[in-house]
């Protein structure tokens, strides 16, 4: 299965923009203004690892790349 993968991926960085969220809360499981790994990138979502330390899917609109 090749999400069991996804924790060795390393395909770029992102930083926290905010995390307001008009549905979900993640402001748990991220930390505005923090840098994180992304493992893998869809059109809407981003995968990173998160504050809980498992890979977890979030809306691109809460990042912004880091170069």
């Amino acid at each position: 299965m090749l999400h069991e993968t996804w924790q060795n991926n390393d395909i770029k960085k992102v930083k926290v923009a905010h995390t307001n969220a008009a549905k979900y809360k993640v402001s748990d499981m991220l930390t505005a203004g923090s840098i994180y790994t992304v493992v893998n990138e869809t059109e809407e979502y981003i995968f990173v690892i998160d504050n809980s330390g498992k890979v977890g899917g979030y809306y691109k609109t809460y990042f912004e790349e880091v170069k």
